[in-house]
C-alpha cells in the first residue's frame, strides 16, 4: 500500500524506458519505481507475423488491451482472434502467447502486476542484441530467472 503522502506520478515520453527484443519495440509507461511496485503498464509493438512464444509466469498477472491491428491469443490451448479494443487477461501460471496476424503493426497496452517486468525486458533488449543475435538456451535460462517459463 502506498503511503498517504504519495505523490502523483507524471512522465512524458522522453522519460519512458524503450527496449526492443523477441522482435518487438516495448515502450514503459509506468515502471515498478513509480507505482511502489504494485504494477507496470507498457505499450507494445509488434510487427506482422511475429509475437512471444507460448509461456507463463510465475509472479505475474497479466492483461492486455489491443489498441491497434489483429492480434490472436493462446487460450486454453487454442488460438482465438481478437478484435481491436478487446482486452484480454492471463493470469499468473496460465499458458498464453499472442501474435500479430495482420500486415500492420499491432499495438497493444499491456499490464502486469506486480511490477517487474521492465527488469526482464532490460535483460532480454541486452541479448537480443549481443553480436551473433540470441542464444536460445540463454534467452530460457535469464526468463527463468525472471519467473518466466517457456512451453
Amino acid at each position: 500500500m502506498l503511503e498517504k503522502d504519495s505523490e502523483t506520478v507524471a512522465r512524458t515520453p522522453a522519460q519512458m524506458r524503450v527496449h526492443q527484443a523477441f522482435g518487438d519495440k516495448v515502450t514503459f509507461l509506468l515502471t515498478g519505481a513509480e507505482t511502489g511496485g504494485s504494477y507496470c503498464v507498457f505499450q507494445v509493438e509488434t510487427p506482422p507475423g511475429s509475437g512471444p512464444p507460448p509461456h507463463w509466469h510465475e509472479r505475474e498477472d497479466e492483461w492486455f488491451h489491443v489498441l491497434e491491428g489483429r492480434a490472436e491469443f493462446l487460450r486454453n490451448g487454442e488460438w482465438v482472434e481478437v478484435p481491436e479494443g478487446s482486452a484480454v487477461f492471463a493470469p499468473r501460471g496460465s499458458v498464453h502467447a499472442f501474435r500479430n496476424v495482420g500486415d500492420a503493426v499491432l499495438r497493444q497496452l499491456i499490464q502486469t502486476a506486480p511490477a517487474g517486468f521492465e527488469d526482464f525486458f532490460a535483460a532480454m533488449e541486452q541479448e537480443f542484441h549481443r553480436e551473433g543475435g540470441p542464444d536460445r538456451e540463454r534467452v530460457t535460462e535469464l526468463s527463468a530467472g525472471f519467473g518466466i517459463f517457456y512451453e
